[in-house]
């Protein structure tokens, strides 16, 4: 029997129509899979993300169990799982905590945040520094394990988070106290050679002086013109100790006033002008490098954070996440970028090659659009030496 080709047309359409419902439950039930395997929550539970504790909870309908993204349990199947905005809300739709990640309890992150804080308390408040065996037993852990979860949590080791609240102390009590002999001592140090030897390193200058107010500490500073305004050269006998930009001179030699109340600021003469040319040259061309000594002061954490900035080259980005990350200290992130805020020595501490974690741009002391256009002359400056290379 032969066939028209309308009728086979026809009996194609009755065919087609009559596997269309079946085919299009298949296709949503996929796209519904697809759709829930892509939740940004299920792919955390996948990788056991830890910084997704806090987050949410998931709950797993086949135990009836909720538990933390990072839970080392077995993972359960996807169709299984549902997500919840709290500890309470997972409890409220019937579910129970899990005993393995226990969820209903502070993270182990959280607490051991605690306990860092805890023992950052404790070193304030002791008169004298106390040594890691002293810290791992009021912590209850042992000397190895704490060094690594404080220099994790605080980016610096015990002993200089201790030093550097010793120096506090210093600087508090050279104010107060009837001499340095009383200051010393009042601070918590055993000795005064102890006390001398680290004092002009942490104070930038003799004891004697710090407590008079830096009488005789001369800071020489001049102010001129560039591309992204103006800018403020200033230097000690050590070194440049501030590069500032801004819009007014004015505004500038107030901004170095104020980190230097009592200093003694004098404007710089012609062989100081000399060198604020090169100041000046350096900022307009970063990569070209600033081969003057620098003067740098800034807390342990600060100085090791200013480190890491300069091992950035011209050209190349980086995050607060990744420069937390290189001083070993991931997750002081929020420190890393009060470092950077508190930065002096502006393009020669390079803190605008820092963006955020996304790629944009973050926060300038000294402006968004004068940071935009100095990565923008280090990209376009790297480009060319790359294409000249070629």
């Amino acid at each position: 029997m032969q066939l028209s080709p309308s009728s086979v047309s026809s009996a194609v359409s009755r065919a087609a129509a009559s596997r269309s419902p079946a085919s299009s439950a298949v296709s949503r039930s996929a796209a519904s899979s697809a759709g829930a395997a892509l939740d940004p929550r299920w792919a955390a539970v996948v990788a056991r993300d830890a910084g997704a504790d806090g987050r949410f909870f998931y709950a797993v309908a086949t135990t009836g169990v909720y538990c933390r993204p990072s839970c080392g349990a077995r993972q359960p199947r996807r169709e299984n799982v549902s997500f919840h905005a709290s500890a309470a809300a997972a409890e409220q739709a019937g579910f129970r905590a899990c005993k393995r990640c226990t969820p209903d309890q502070a993270s182990l992150s959280q607490r051991r945040s605690e306990q860092i804080a805890e023992l950052c308390r404790f070193i304030e408040d002791a008169v004298e520094m106390p040594s890691l065996a002293q810290l791992a037993e009021h912590a209850g852990l042992s000397p190895h394990h704490l060094h690594r979860l404080f220099k994790s949590a605080t980016g610096v080791t015990p002993r200089a988070y201790a030093a550097a609240q010793r120096a506090r102390r210093v600087r508090a009590e050279l104010t107060q106290s009837p001499s340095v002999t009383a200051a010393l001592y009042r601070a918590g140090y055993e000795s005064s050679r102890q006390f001398y030897a680290a004092a002009r390193q942490r104070l930038g200058m003799s004891p004697s002086e710090y407590r008079a107010g830096a009488p005789q500490l001369e800071i020489r500073f001049a102010v001129g013109a560039c591309s992204l305004g103006q800018v403020l050269v200033a230097a000690s006998e050590r070194g440049v100790c501030a590069i500032l930009l801004g819009d007014e001179a004015e505004e500038l030699a107030a901004d170095l006033a104020a980190r230097f109340p009592r200093a003694r600021l004098a404007e710089g003469g012609a062989d100081f002008r000399r060198q604020l040319g090169r100041v000046v040259a350096f900022v307009e061309r970063p990569s070209a490098g600033l081969e003057l000594p620098l003067d740098v002061r800034g807390t342990a954490f600060q100085e090791r954070v200013w480190q890491a900035l300069q091992a950035v080259p011209a050209g190349v980005t980086t995050s607060y996440a990744e420069l937390a990350r290189a001083i070993g200290a991931p997750r002081a992130v929020r420190a890393v970028a009060g470092a950077c805020a508190a930065n002096p020595l502006a393009v020669a501490i390079p803190c605008h090659r820092v963006l955020r974690s996304d790629g944009n741009l973050s926060g300038y002391r000294w402006g968004v659009e004068r940071k935009r256009e100095l990565l923008a002359r280090e990209r376009d400056a790297a480009s060319a030496a790359k294409r000249a290379g070629k």
